[in-house]
């Protein structure tokens, strides 16, 4: 007998990941040149030539591809923390940061140690969809908070109702996939006034935990809080994988933050839930480049020609956009309130793939990736043109 629960996982996959692979099929039949698949958030620039050129030089040195502790090797864990404290003023102590293979699993690994059977933890809509499965495999729930729907701003008032005795925790990401927006100084601020309220009220800590792999990709003056200034419960999931365009190669860390009550014995529990799943030694050549790269500053002027690009050509269509702040994604009102119903005509009319915002628990949006080449939003501007006149 095998788990149903993972079998189910592993029978369907994402809508994201589907789209993808349509789009590659659909590539090879028609031609790459008439599929626009605006799908993925896969970097399309190349990693800083900081980050090539170390790379470079570690494969000539002796002993990069042996195991590091499992935590991470000491070192590069000394230069995660000495950015941390540079960056924004904290007091990381290396010994709280554990190096891991990417977002993904650092968000597990937090979870799982954080979490016992029947524990719900509150996800702020959008949300990336595999939040539910980590919840999930460990027994606890989603509950979730729906945004301010013409800004994807929290709403305080539907965040209040979603706290219970059983709430352990609360996830946040920001810059927000699928989105784009950034939360103010003054959104953090009461965020994390509630949350310490709530703690207070159900007589333990309510743990936050920030998802944070597009903390580098923000446009103009926009400022993105560092939440541990904020509130003292919480947990940084980083991820270099979209900042230095290393998406494949999952590499990340978890911080405990300096705040975060018995936090010595919450990192410990992170060390027990890495072990637990293997997720140990991330992959150590990665570890190095990031030592060495730390403070490596990144280009984000094509994201942000492309998001121009898109912006403006699809509002003077009529589509109503919510214009992203960070992150490399465009959150568009679909034309028919059933997003996946708009998807699919667009998909299947105009080979147009764009992500339906069901997949990310709102309704009436979809998600444009624009990690893309200029060259194909270009190409697709006739056809999101037809589109629009189609629902006219």
């Amino acid at each position: 007998m095998i788990s149903k629960k993972m079998y189910e996982l592993g029978s369907k996959s994402s809508i994201i990941r589907e789209l993808f692979m349509y789009g590659r099929q659909k590539a090879a039949e028609i031609g790459e040149e008439n599929v626009y698949d605006f799908s993925l958030g896969s970097p399309s620039v190349p990693p800083p030539e900081t980050v090539t050129n170390t790379l470079s030089d570690l494969l000539q040195r002796d002993n990069v591809h042996g195991y590091t502790p499992a935590a991470g090797h000491p070192s590069v864990r000394e230069s995660i923390a000495k950015s941390i404290n540079k960056r924004f003023g904290m007091k990381a102590d290396p010994n709280r940061i554990y190096m891991t293979c990417g977002a993904a699993a650092s968000l597990t690994c937090t979870i799982k140690a954080l979490t016992v059977a029947g524990d719900e933890w509150i996800v702020l809509a959008p949300f990336f969809p595999e939040y539910k499965c980590f919840v999930e495999s460990v027994g606890a729930s989603i509950v979730v908070s729906q945004p301010n729907p013409d800004t994807m701003d929290i709403d305080f008032e539907d965040l209040e109702k979603c706290f219970s005795s059983k709430t352990k925790g609360l996830i946040i990401n920001s810059p927000n996939n699928p989105s784009g927006f950034v939360y103010s100084e003054d959104t953090i601020k009461s965020l994390g006034a509630m949350l310490k309220d709530k703690s207070k009220e159900n007589g333990h800590p309510i743990y936050l935990i920030t998802d944070e792999p597009y903390r580098e990709i923000v446009y103009g003056d926009v400022s993105v809080p560092y939440v541990p200034h904020y509130y003292q419960n919480t947990i940084v999931c980083y991820s270099y994988s979209k900042s230095f365009s290393l998406a494949g190669e999952r590499i990340g860390y978890i911080y405990v933050s300096d705040g975060v009550e018995e936090g010595d014995q919450v990192f410990l529990a992170v060390c027990g839930a890495g072990r637990s799943m293997g997720f140990v030694c991330a992959p150590s050549i990665f570890q190095y480049v990031v030592s060495e790269c730390v403070d490596t500053e990144i280009d984000i002027s094509v994201y942000k020609e492309n998001r121009d690009i898109l912006y403006k050509e699809l509002s003077a269509m009529g589509y109503h956009c919510i214009m992203p702040e960070g992150a490399f994604y465009l959150f568009v009102k679909t034309l028919d309130q059933d997003a996946e119903k708009f998807c699919e005509y667009a998909k299947t009319k105009y080979n147009l793939l764009l992500v339906p915002s069901n997949s990310f628990y709102v309704e009436g949006y979809m998600r444009i990736s624009y990690c893309v080449k200029k060259d194909m939003i270009l190409r697709s501007l006739k056809a999101f043109k037809q589109l629009a006149l189609d629902f006219t």
